[in-house]
């Protein structure tokens, strides 16, 4: 190919992205769920079609439908934090007060998936997310009183493979708080409140990350959930929700009431953004779809 042409194409590959980035002129927030203690953990059902969420406080699981007002799904649910679902619909929770991971199946049936490490209990699992392939990852940091009974010396980043034992990713020194994946799978995208940064892992065939690096620093405030559009930009809870490229450059800021906790996509189409902000929840319509 000579270098006319080879310009040519460049030329119109840069034109054609320049006509897929996202436009955020226009978003308008809707407020969907309100005087609720403090919401946390948005997880979409794309099979059965809602939202489930945590009042973390509260101690309870919400379910939100569009055309619907949010619902209890679970009392007593041991101070949930993040969600997640799997391919199959099952639903992974983060429960900070008995400090374990438990996945609840289509029945209903509660399964405890992690609970120690070593013998000795996790801190207060906060935020999870889970492969196409069903390799689950999630933090486990302490916030206030999660710290006050710690049996473990550090905070801990872990995988649930499908098969097999619990494994340690890593011991950040700084708190870890949400967790994503890329929309192939590929790198792991780790937040962190203390240091204000992001980490990215890359993650095998097997399901184990690896090659820690830092993609995101100095962020402007104390960041916490996260969530990855189909191009790959992160959704960051920070001062607004921050939304970056997968390269790190700050791409814009979608400005709340007060700091938002979570985020997540969903909606048949994938293309609604839910915030969850201390005692609300939000929709906003995206022209661009999660990562699934």
């Amino acid at each position: 190919m000579n270098r006319s042409i080879l310009a040519a194409v460049l030329a119109a590959a840069l034109a054609a992205a320049g006509a897929r980035a996202q436009d955020f002129s226009d978003l308008k927030l809707e407020e969907i769920a309100k005087d609720l203690t403090f919401t946390e953990g948005p997880a979409w059902s794309q099979k059965e079609g809602y939202l489930i969420f945590s009042d973390t406080p509260g101690d309870r699981l919400l379910k939100w439908a569009p055309g619907h007002k949010a619902e209890l799904f679970r009392a007593e649910a041991h101070g949930p934090s993040g969600n997640a679902f799997d391919a199959e619909g099952r639903l992974y929770t983060c429960e900070t007060r008995a400090r374990r991971v438990t996945r609840t199946d289509k029945k209903g049936a509660i399964e405890v998936v992690a609970e120690k490490w070593e013998a000795k209990r996790l801190n207060a699992p906060n935020d999870i997310v889970v492969s196409r392939s069903g390799h689950a990852y999630f933090t486990d940091p302490a916030f206030g009183w999660q710290s006050d009974n710690r049996e473990l010396d550090f905070y801990g980043v872990y995988h649930i493979p499908p098969k097999g034992a619990l494994k340690l990713v890593a011991k950040p020194a700084g708190r870890p708080n949400g967790i994503a994946l890329s929309p192939n799978g590929r790198i792991l995208y780790v937040v962190n409140s203390d240091e204000r940064n992001v980490r990215a892992y890359d993650v095998d065939r097997n399901g184990d990350a690896t090659n820690e690096r830092v993609v995101i620093s100095g962020m402007a405030g104390v960041p916490g959930g996260v969530r990855v559009d189909e191009k790959g930009n992160l959704y960051i809870a920070d001062n607004g929700i921050a939304i970056y490229s997968p390269d790190g450059k700050l791409l814009h800021t979608i400005d709340l009431h007060r700091r938002p906790s979570n985020c997540a996509f969903g909606g048949p189409d994938l293309r609604t953004l839910f915030i969850t902000e201390q005692g609300s929840v939000y929709l906003v319509r995206m022209d661009v779809k999660g990562a699934y």
